[in-house]
Order: C-alpha cells, then structure tokens, then sequence
C-alpha cells in the first residue's frame, strides 16, 4: 500500500487480527484513537496498547514496524497517527501518548512542557532523512538551488514580495511563484527554515501550508509554477510525477537526494535525523512499549526503514542509541537546540 493511501486513511487503528485501516473522525491531521482515557501515567489504557502520535514523515517508518510487529505479538496493539512535530509532543507532554515521532528534536519549551507535567522521555535516533525540494516536471531552470536560494523565497521578508521566479535568480524565468510546504507544526517545517533561512519556525506565511505531504504532492503537481519540500519517502513514492531539484552542498556541488548521499552526509545541508521520543514510565511500567521500542531499534528489523525510504542508522550508532534506551537515558543529545550541522555520531 502507498503512502498516499495510507495517509487518505489516517489516523490508524492496527490490529494484529486483521490489519485493517479504520477510518475515523480527524483533525489536525491525525488523533489518537486508542481505547479508554490517556494518562500521564501511560498514554494509553492498557498495558498492551502503545499510542503513537506526531511527525508524518516518522509515520511510514512507525506503520511498518508495528505491522511486523503486531503479527509476531497477536495480543498488542498499536495506534499510529500524525499531527505533526510539534502536534505530537503537545499529545506525549500531556500525557496522552506513549511514544511521540519527531522530524526534528524536541524544542525546549517542549521539553519545559513535559517536565512541568512530571514526564521523563528518552530519545530514540531511528533513521536519517533528506528534506527533498520538488517543483513541476515543466520546471526547466531550477535544476540546482542554494540554500541562500531557498531561504530568499522562503524567509519571512519574502512575504508579498518575493511572488516571481525571476527575483529569487535572474537567470530564473518571469513566472509566478507558488509555495507548497508543512505547517507550523510539522518538524519539517523547523528544519527547513532552520537550513535555509537561518530561522528556525519563522518563514512567510503566504504559502499553502499543510500537515498532509499529498496536498503539497499534489500542488505541485499541479502548478508549473510552483516549488515545494518533504521528507524524501514521499518524493521517492512521487518521483514520476514531480521533479526533485538538486541542492549545492558545502563543497559546491549540486547533489540529488538519494539514499547514499543522505547517508554519507554529503546531501547537505537538507540531509538530518529522524526520531522518536518514548515516555519514561512507559518503557518501565509497560512491557509492550518497551518491546516495540527495542523492536525498531534492531537492526535485523532496518529492512523495513529502508522499505519505508529512510535510511537505516549504522550499526555503529545503533549500538550507542540501544545503551540509551537500555540505560534509560533521559533528556535530549541536543539540550532543545538545532540539528542543523550537527553529526549525529558526535552528539551520541
């Protein structure tokens, strides 16, 4: 099944039984639809329920391992759903969710919000990911773009005024420009300002902004004038349609997101690491949680982020992130701050 089709179905009820998608009242994207009231005890009611909420770019690499997961444990369930980065972590620091999914760290009024509410979490590096810029198959001249490119477009003083492809480079056409992205919530989003305007969640608001990455899919598809950015799976999943642009890294060579060049770092500065974030109490107190935890940190289950577009974490890192969940380590690598230009492997 799609990506497409699973997020017109979301948010998402898997059962081991049958493995079937129900469709539910939604808002914001995604609610939980886990049985019974959620607590800051535990985020789901019983012992053999894990919630799940937050990024949608997390959400096809969360899918895929509680399916697997499921078959192997008939008597779990686990409910996946997405309302973004920061949607998510509002659910997890009130309690309402057992894991929180995340395109980028917590931020530190996150991190505030949680304490505050007496919940401890740990954070779960799963898989690296390339925010992928995408403009229509027509789009002949922005082959390769700047970070600076980006950030002129998309800065806050772009807003009513930046409106032609021509303003951004004169070499571009005199074409109207059309924005498509995440919204205010999604980790994405942060990155992305973050790496191109140097802003971190601050950027124009005149653009069409949505929480579905199939809305900003569908567009850009749509208008020949118009750029947008996701996490690669759904560009990979769309690539017939849409036309990736390549990103001049910091040796000055124009790079297309792939898996290898994601991997080895050289897809930058749009090349970053996804997680997830399980409360505390959770990983102690529920059995269920703790396995579907150390379920996607095998790596004899990292087929399946592959599988889903992501790249799998190193053995070498996977190793260090296994201590942390075995140790319990709690708080965050980043202490609220940015991702951006930052290795992983130094932080761990």
């Amino acid at each position: 099944m799609t990506l497409s089709t699973l997020k017109r179905h979301l948010p998402i009820r898997l059962t081991a039984v049958a493995l079937t998608l129900a469709l539910v009242a939604c808002a914001g994207g995604g609610e939980d639809t886990t049985d019974g009231e959620g607590s800051s005890e535990g985020g789901s009611a019983s012992s053999n329920e894990v919630a799940i909420d937050g990024s949608s770019t997390v959400f096809p690499i969360a899918r895929a391992m509680a399916v697997e997961f499921m078959e192997a444990n008939s008597d779990v369930e686990v409910t996946v759903a997405f309302s973004g980065s920061g949607g998510g972590f509002e659910k997890f620091c009130a309690g309402e969710t057992d894991i929180s999914n995340a395109s980028r760290p917590i931020k530190q009024k996150e991190i505030d919000a949680c304490a505050e509410a007496g919940i401890e979490f740990v954070e779960v590096p799963v898989a690296f990911d390339g925010l992928s810029v995408v403009v229509h198959p027509d789009n002949d001249w922005a082959a390769c773009m700047t970070a600076e490119e980006l950030g002129k477009m998309w800065e806050p003083d772009a807003e009513d005024t930046i409106t032609n492809w021509n303003q951004v480079n004169d070499e571009f056409p005199d074409k109207a420009l059309a924005l498509y992205g995440p919204g205010t919530d999604s980790g994405t989003y942060d990155y992305f300002t973050d790496a191109t305007t140097g802003e971190e969640g601050k950027s124009r608001a005149d653009y069409t902004a949505t929480e579905d990455d199939n809305i900003i899919v569908k567009g850009v598809q749509d208008d020949d004038g118009g750029l947008g950015f996701f996490g690669y799976a759904y560009y990979e999943e769309n690539k017939d349609s849409l036309k990736v642009v390549e990103i001049k890294n910091s040796d000055g060579d124009c790079i297309a997101p792939s898996l290898d060049v994601i991997a080895d770092g050289t897809y930058n500065p749009l090349a970053r690491p996804i997680f997830f974030y399980v409360k505390t109490s959770s990983l102690e107190e529920k059995p269920a949680v703790a396995d579907f935890v150390n379920y996607q940190i095998d790596a004899a289950n990292s087929g399946l982020i592959g599988e889903a577009g992501y790249v799998p974490l190193p053995e070498d890192i996977l190793e260090k992130v296994q201590v942390r969940v075995d140790e319990k380590t709690t708080g965050s690598i980043y202490e609220g701050g940015s991702s951006v230009g930052v290795k992983l492997s130094d932080k761990l």
